[in-house]
């Protein structure tokens, strides 16, 4: 079967400006692909590095507040405990280079005193390192005896944690061997966690020494690498699923829009092919019927060899004519709503319509499929569609063939119309071009044939598809809707020739 009426020609119909400029689509889809996964993971990630950080930081924030409040409360109870006279702090008693000078308080006293509450500190958990300052920067006190006597000079941490008036000043760090007081006696495994606890005056107004406390506590860091693992994980999950559910609505809003799109450019192609079916159909009726009358007036008075010529034009003259009524036929404003209209008979009517060019042809005509069906379609409209595949499936065995036409139902109340023909088929390209406007492979055709089909059969629910191979053939596939409450006939046995 020929391609119905669809293939454009070498050349454009319509002169292009050569300075024109094709404009480049925009892939909505491609580019928000890209554009929203750039901003959902740099969200993303800013979100979980700054949870993380939070989390780590509320986290040592919280620790070190409770070792702070632990050694503030064991020094209170070390004067109450050593019967200190009143106004004593036990910051006063750190530095034992001090030990003649107090008034109040002997030197065994303040040493006893100090040890006990030392001893307590030597033993809190996870400690890396425990330093005592006194306020000339020396370390007067270390469970790392190397570093006693040693003097820091340039600390800025500890210089604003004697500065500050704050019970606790927390940072957390690897180790780093450069700085002078960070001598652990056992290497830290992952981080560890620098408190300087002050000790201050009984007015609360002076830091008189400096506890610093190195810690790593497993369980801590247990937990944060716990919330490591929480807080990444679900940032991950939660971005994956905002990026694919913005990129499923937009790739749905991509295919309407496209689909949209197609469906204005039909509708413009449409209401062109009516306003130019309107000016062919007055400009040329009335010429055509002249020339059609006089043709017949003359072939009446000529002879033999003018009467094949003018045979030829009246021929020609009555198939312009078919073109403009199919055109302004199929292109006329239609209701949409769908009719009952019986396929068999459809079939048969366009068979006899075209009996004398089948013979003509030698063209062979079966028909295999039930006696009686009914579609949903319009009468009109559904003789349009077969016409024009018939006529394109004769035009494509000028030199004989065989035509067959196969009913057969579906699933889902549907019934397919398989036409075959034996004729010069079609190559790939033009397999996949045929349902584009004013493409056609017949010369002197107006390539609007298939359009037309696709229309009628999609504005009634249906579908139309064609396969076609050179030199073998080509199958045309028309699925209808079946028309609700009608009767189908039951399969006939034979085929029609």
């Amino acid at each position: 079967m020929q391609t119905l009426e669809s293939n454009a020609p070498d050349k454009p119909s319509a002169p292009t400006s050569e300075l024109a400029v094709p404009l480049r689509e925009f892939n909505l889809l491609r580019w928000f692909s890209l554009i929203s996964l750039l901003i959902i993971t740099s969200v993303a990630g800013s979100l979980g590095y700054v949870s993380t950080r939070f989390v780590v930081r509320d986290s040592v924030e919280r620790d070190a507040m409770l070792t702070a409040q632990f050694i503030q409360a064991m020094a209170q109870a070390e004067v109450r405990h050593s019967q200190l006279p009143p106004g004593t702090t036990l910051g006063e008693l750190l530095d034992p280079r001090l030990d003649d000078q107090h008034l109040q308080v002997s030197a065994a006293l303040a040493k006893s005193t100090r040890e006990e509450f030392l001893d307590h500190v030597e033993h809190l958990p996870d400690t890396l390192l425990a330093n005592v300052y006194a306020r000339d920067r020396t370390i007067v006190w270390s469970t790392n005896p190397s570093l006693i006597g040693k003097r820091i000079a340039a600390d800025g941490d500890l210089d604003r944690a004697f500065h500050s008036r704050k019970p606790v000043s927390a940072s957390y760090h690897k180790a780093d061997e450069n700085r002078e007081e960070q001598q652990f006696q056992r290497e830290a495994k992952y981080l560890f966690i620098e408190n300087y606890i002050p000790l201050f005056d009984s007015q609360g107004e002076q830091v008189l020494s400096m506890v610093e406390i190195y810690k790593e506590p497993i369980d801590l860091i247990r937990r944060i690498q716990r919330g490591y693992v929480l807080i990444w994980a679900s940032t991950l999950v939660g971005g994956a699923l905002i990026y694919f559910g913005l990129f499923w609505i937009v790739r749905r809003a991509a295919g309407l829009l496209q689909h949209q799109q197609e469906r204005l450019v039909a509708s413009e192609t449409y209401v062109a092919l009516g306003e130019m079916s309107s000016a062919v159909a007055h400009s040329l009726r009335n010429p055509l019927a002249n020339i059609r009358s006089s043709a017949e007036l003359a072939q009446e008075i000529a002879n033999d060899p003018a009467r094949k010529n003018i045979a030829d034009i009246i021929s020609q003259v009555d198939r312009m004519s078919r073109w403009v009524r199919e055109l302004l036929v199929s292109l006329r404003p239609t209701s949409d709503e769908a009719e009952s209209v019986e396929l068999v008979a459809v079939i048969e009517d366009t068979r006899l319509a075209f009996a004398q060019q089948i013979e003509r042809n030698g063209v062979q005509f079966s028909y295999e499929g039930p006696s009686q069906l009914w579609v949903a379609s319009q009468a009109l409209q559904l003789t349009q569609i077969l016409n024009s595949l018939f006529a394109n499936a004769v035009e494509a065995m000028p030199k004989g063939g065989r035509l067959c036409a196969q009913v057969s139902e579906l699933e889902g109340l549907q019934v397919r119309l398989l036409l075959s023909d034996t004729g010069k088929g079609m190559s790939q390209q033009q397999e996949r071009m045929v349902f584009k406007p004013f493409f056609t492979t017949k010369q002197g055709g107006l390539g609007v044939g298939l359009v037309l089909v696709k229309r009628i059969m999609e504005r009634f629910g249906g579908s139309v598809s064609l396969s076609s191979r050179e030199e073998e053939g080509t199958q045309v596939s028309l699925i209808f809707n079946i028309a609700v409450g009608e009767h189908h006939g039951a399969q006939h046995p034979g085929s029609r020739g």
